[in-house]
């Protein structure tokens, strides 16, 4: 199977594609992609005597440390000095360290939110986000130049390189904690401290946010937050099917609300004081009502085509300029870094905002969200509550049709466009969006999408409505044409 880099990376099944000699070919096609005049290189530059830097971190996953360990090695063969985190860390931290230490890039060895069997590479640009997809399109041309040349990776013994300085460990934390503390009020949230359950799903966002909090009088209890490869058997994917141990702390009394992160920490969710999940969805919209009604923040919003249309509302409120992008965090990161951007988010839960880094970062948006229930003196369910009666409401559900082959996106678009319905449980539809995958959007701003993943087999339909009636009528229509287009 060739090996290529989708929405966020490359993600394969453990042993079967993701092996030690896959990893180190597609780690020597970085190295060249990295050492080539096409990599964009960090504006602050490479150290002024000696290699370029990168950065390499890990996740809690089946030998991601050991998958780390040949990456940093295969790199300092190729003369980089790698900074290797020295324990399982959060995918925004070491995006983080990329820039914070002024490297040409980094690698982070996870799979993100999917199963256990299996691990991925994701590629991080200077600038501390998502590498480009022109720089990951030039990784897929070496490693197919490299392969038909015959050409195997530098290695370098891991010992001799720890003794050479080309690799050196590094914790990631202490820098990130400093750089939050620019973004988070401590203040805000020490005047009026929290319960709070924390949920890692046995990822590597494990002890971050309660590392944070330490020292503002917040009580955080943590579950799910020991070492587990195997998730427990249960996807680290923040969603509420996959929140049964959350809702029994929060259940039991270990804490008023709680927040959860994904495998490798770069989404978001939450949970109120009755056990109800609250959705990246709703946590972008209560982010952005408080980002900028009482911290009188401005800027550019920018969502993905499968997140909330509350969104639109609250932007048209607040006269700022909204933009629409094709679901991957990427997208939203390329507006980031061009425009004045106050916050971005997508429908899975990476979310980010002014003065961050262009990565979807759990920890930074948990902690967001206890500094608005600090001052905003409210449960987190009332808080809801307020959001829907204002911008609402909306009602969300998403769906996954597990495929047996792929689906080619361009003759989906065109079949359910041709295909499209005048109406869905009684609304006129309005508009047709093709900018990714087909969304019907209908007279009372609900809307249905039929997108395929770019990380797993799966085509997924999401729909949105004003009612829940609604949404099961979209639901309905879209898992009917979606199964004709299989």
């Amino acid at each position: 199977m060739p090996i290529h880099f989708g929405t966020d990376g490359w993600r394969a099944v453990i042993s079967d594609t993701f092996t030690f000699d896959n990893l180190r070919m597609v780690t020597q096609a970085i190295a060249d992609a990295v050492a080539s005049e096409h990599w964009t290189k960090p504006a602050n530059g490479a150290p002024a005597k000696g290699p370029e830097r990168i950065v390499v971190g890990y996740d809690t996953r089946f030998l991601s440390d050991r998958f780390a360990g040949e990456v940093a090695r295969v790199l300092a063969a190729n003369g980089f000095e790698v900074h290797l985190a020295q324990s399982d860390s959060p995918t925004p931290a070491i995006s983080y360290a990329v820039k914070n230490l002024g490297a040409v890039g980094g690698v982070m060895i996870t799979a993100s939110h999917n199963a256990p069997r299996y691990n991925g590479v994701k590629l991080k640009g200077a600038f501390g986000g998502s590498a480009l997809p022109e720089q990951c399109r030039r990784v897929e041309v070496y490693i197919n130049d490299n392969e038909e040349q015959a050409r195997g990776p530098n290695l370098m013994d891991f010992k001799k390189a720890r003794e050479m300085g080309l690799i050196q460990k590094f914790n990631p934390l202490p820098a990130y904690y400093d750089h939050l503390r620019t973004l988070i009020k401590s203040d805000v949230i020490a005047d009026n401290p929290q319960r709070i359950v924390v949920d890692s799903m046995y990822g590597s966002g494990r002890g971050t946010i309660k590392g944070f909090l330490q020292g503002t009088g917040c009580e955080v209890a943590e579950v799910r937050n020991e070492m587990n490869p195997g998730f427990g058997g249960v996807h680290p994917e923040p969603i509420a099917k996959n929140l049964g141990a959350l809702a029994s702390a929060i259940s039991s009394g270990m804490g008023a609300f709680g927040l959860c992160t994904d495998g490798d920490a770069d989404r978001i969710g939450a949970m109120d004081e009755r056990g109800v999940f609250v959705d990246p969805h709703k946590i972008f919209a209560l982010s952005l009502k408080y980002l900028v009604e009482k911290r009188g923040m401005t800027g550019a919003v920018v969502r993905t085509v499968s997140t909330t249309r509350m969104i639109d509302r609250l932007a048209k409120r607040y006269g700022l300029p909204l933009h629409e992008t094709p679901v991957g965090f990427n997208h939203i990161a390329d507006l980031m870094m061009s425009e004045d951007v106050l916050i971005g988010g997508e429908e899975s839960g990476g979310i980010s905002f002014k003065g961050h880094i262009p990565e979807g970062d759990g920890p930074i948006m948990g902690l967001l969200l206890v500094e608005i229930v600090a001052a905003m003196n409210k449960p987190l369910n009332v808080l809801v509550d307020d959001l829907l009666k204002d911008v609402g409401p909306a009602f969300y559900e998403r769906t996954d049709l597990r495929l047996s082959r792929p689906v080619a996106k361009a003759e989906m678009t065109d079949f359910l466009t041709k295909q499209a319905p005048a109406e869905i449980g009684g609304q006129k539809v309005d508009e047709i969006s093709q900018r990714d995958g087909v969304k019907y959007i209908m007279a009372d701003d609900s809307w249905l999408l039929i997108r395929p993943s770019g990380t797993e087999p799966v085509l997924r339909v999401y729909a949105e409505g004003r009612t829940q009636e609604m949404v099961k009528a979209l639901l309905g229509y879209g898992e009917k044409v979606a199964e004709r287009v299989v």
